[in-house]
C-alpha cells in the first residue's frame, strides 16, 4: 500500500512538474533534448559539434531549415537550470580544434541551452529553445531496477555474471562471494570487500576486449561526488529471488542499501531530469561491440533494448504535454562510421537497427518515431584510393593517436597512415552467431590486419578561427533533421 501512495505521490509531483513546464514554454516553444550514450560512444563530442556546427552554419545539406537559409541565427543563451552543471562547451571545443583531442567521457549530467531564430515557412519569424540534456546512459540502465527487489536484482546479476565471457572476470568477486554467508551478521568489512570485487568486475566487462554494455548498477562505474557512499557500498549475493531476509543479517544491510541507491540516485534522475524530456539521441558505439563477438553485441543488444524500454513514448499530445510528457521522437546513432568506408556505412545502420528492432516495434506502436542513423559527429578520416598491385583499393586516411599500434609500427600523433577497413558483412544473423569476419588489409601488406582498434585524433582544420569552419562530419544533419526538423518548419 505504501509503495502504491507513494507512487501516486510522484505522479503528482510529476504532473505538476509537467503543467509548470507547459506554462513557461506556452510563448516560449522548447524541446529539451535527451543526449545519451553507454560509455565511449561520443557523446560529448555529439553536443559539441551540434553546437559549433549549427553557431558557425555548418555544411548541413539534410538539415532543411539551415540548408534553405531559413535558420537566421542559432546562439547559446545562459544555462536554464541553476542546480544542474553547464555543459562545458567551450572547453570540449578547445580541446577538439586546439589541442586536437578527444575530451573526456561524461559521467554526470549537465545541460546547455541553444537558441535559435528562423523563419518559419510561412515567412513569419520565430525562435525554438533548444535545451540540450547530457547524461550517462549507465544511469538509464538504472531505471528498471526501480521496479525490482534486491532479490531479483541479485538473481538477475549474478546469472548474467555466471556466463561466458564475463564468468572469466568474475573469478575473483565469485570465489569471495562463496565466503559469504547472507543470513550471518551484517559486516561492514565483508561489504565494502564485496562492493569493491564487484565493480573490479564491472569495469572488466567495460573493457574494451569484452566491450559489454548491459552494467548496472551505472553509479558504480562512475560515483561522482558518492564515491563510498553506503548506498554504493552493496553486491548481489546468493539468495532467493522470492527470499526474506533476517533482521540485523548481511543480506538486511545489502537489501537496505540497495533500497538507499534507488531513493538516492535513481528516483532523483528519473524525476527532476528523465521525466520531462520531449526527444531522445541514444549513441552507441556498435564497432567496439562487433570488434569483440558476437556476446558483445548480444549485450549491447540487451542493453539498448532496455534502455527504449525506460522511455515513456507516445504521441505528443495537448493533454500529455500539460499533465505527462512522453518522448515523442527516438534516434538511435551508430557512432564513428569514419572508421569505415563510406561502402560499409549503411551496413553499419543495418546493424544498429538489427538490435534495436523489437524495441523499435513496440516505440513505433505507442505512436513515437523511431530511427537509426550510422553517423561521425566529427569525421576524423578522409577517403582515399590505395593502389595494391592491380588494385585499387578504397581506403581511410588519418592521423592515428600518439601511442597507437599496428603491425608493429608506434605512430608519433603527427603521421598520417592509410589503412584499408574492410567491409562490414551483410549477413547479420550469421554477425550474430559469429559465423561471418570483419577484415582488412594493413596499407603496404598483403596480410590480414584489423584497424578497428586504430583511434584517430581529431582532424586538422583550416582555420582555428571560432568564426572559422564548422567540424567535417558524417550525417550529422540527417540527425538533426529527424530530431528538431520539424519543430522549424
Amino acid at each position: 500500500m505504501a509503495f502504491n501512495f507513494s507512487n501516486l505521490l510522484e505522479d503528482a509531483w510529476l504532473s505538476a512538474r509537467a503543467l509548470k513546464d507547459y506554462g513557461e514554454n506556452l510563448f516560449n516553444p522548447t524541446i529539451r533534448l535527451g543526449v545519451t550514450g553507454l560509455s565511449r560512444a561520443g557523446k560529448t563530442v555529439f553536443i559539441t559539434a551540434l553546437v559549433h556546427g549549427l553557431c558557425r552554419g555548418g555544411r548541413f545539406p539534410i538539415f532543411e531549415s539551415m540548408s534553405t537559409g531559413r535558420i537566421a541565427t542559432a546562439r547559446l543563451a545562459p544555462q536554464p537550470d541553476d542546480a544542474v552543471p553547464r555543459f562545458a562547451y567551450e572547453n570540449f571545443l578547445a580541446t577538439l580544434i586546439e589541442q586536437r583531442q578527444w575530451p573526456s567521457s561524461t559521467v554526470d549530467i549537465s545541460e546547455l541551452r541553444l537558441v535559435i531564430d528562423y523563419q518559419r515557412k510561412n515567412g513569419s519569424e520565430q525562435t525554438l529553445t533548444l535545451d540540450i540534456v547530457d547524461y550517462p546512459g549507465e544511469w538509464l540502465l538504472d531505471l528498471p531496477l526501480l521496479t525490482k527487489t534486491y532479490e531479483r536484482w541479485a538473481a538477475e546479476s549474478l546469472a548474467l555474471s555466471r556466463q561466458d565471457p564475463r564468468a572469466r572476470v568474475a573469478r575473483e568477486w565469485h570465489a569471495h562471494l562463496a565466503t559469504l554467508d547472507p543470513k550471518g551478521r551484517e559486516n561492514e568489512q565483508e561489504t565494502l570487500k564485496a562492493a569493491r570485487l564487484f565493480t573490479a568486475y564491472l569495469r572488466a566487462c567495460r573493457d574494451e576486449q569484452f566491450a559489454m554494455s548491459l552494467l548496472p548498477p551505472g553509479r558504480f562505474l562512475m560515483p561522482g561526488n558518492l564515491a563510498g557512499s553506503p548506498a554504493l557500498t552493496f553486491a548481489p549475493l546468493d539468495v532467493p529471488a522470492d527470499g526474506t531476509a533476517p533482521d540485523g543479517s548481511l543480506w538486511a544491510m545489502m537489501r537496505r542499501r540497495f533500497e538507499a541507491y534507488k531513493d538516492a540516485v535513481v528516483r532523483p534522475f528519473f524525476r527532476d531530469h528523465f521525466a520531462r524530456l520531449d526527444r531522445q539521441i541514444v549513441l552507441a558505439d556498435a564497432l567496439s561491440a562487433f570488434n569483440a563477438g558476437p556476446e558483445a553485441l548480444q549485450d549491447l543488444e540487451a542493453a539498448l533494448t532496455g534502455i527504449l524500454e525506460c522511455f515513456r513514448v507516445g504521441r505528443s499530445t495537448l493533454l500529455s504535454s500539460v499533465f505527462r510528457p512522453r518522448i515523442d521522437r527516438i534516434l538511435f546513432a551508430a557512432t564513428k562510421a569514419d572508421h569505415l568506408h563510406h561502402s560499409s556505412h549503411d551496413r553499419l545502420e543495418a546493424i544498429l537497427r538489427k538490435l534495436v528492432e523489437q524495441a523499435m516495434q513496440r516505440a513505433e506502436y505507442a505512436g513515437a518515431k523511431v530511427d537509426v542513423v550510422a553517423m561521425a559527429a566529427v569525421r576524423a578520416t578522409r577517403e582515399a584510393q590505395v593502389q595494391r598491385g592491380r588494385d585499387r583499393l578504397p581506403s581511410i586516411v588519418g592521423t592515428p593517436i600518439a601511442g597507437e599500434i599496428a603491425e608493429g609500427e608506434v605512430f608519433d600523433g603527427e603521421t598520417e597512415v592509410a589503412t584499408f577497413p574492410g567491409d562490414l558483412p551483410t549477413n547479420l544473423q550469421g554477425l550474430f552467431r559469429g559465423e561471418d569476419t570483419f577484415r582488412g588489409l594493413a596499407a603496404g601488406s598483403h596480410q590480414e590486419a584489423d584497424f578497428r582498434f586504430l583511434r584517430f585524433r581529431p582532424p586538422r582544420l583550416v582555420s582555428h578561427d571560432p568564426e572559422g569552419p564548422a567540424l567535417p562530419h558524417i550525417r550529422l544533419d540527417r540527425a538533426l533533421q529527424f530530431l528538431i526538423g520539424d519543430r522549424l518548419q
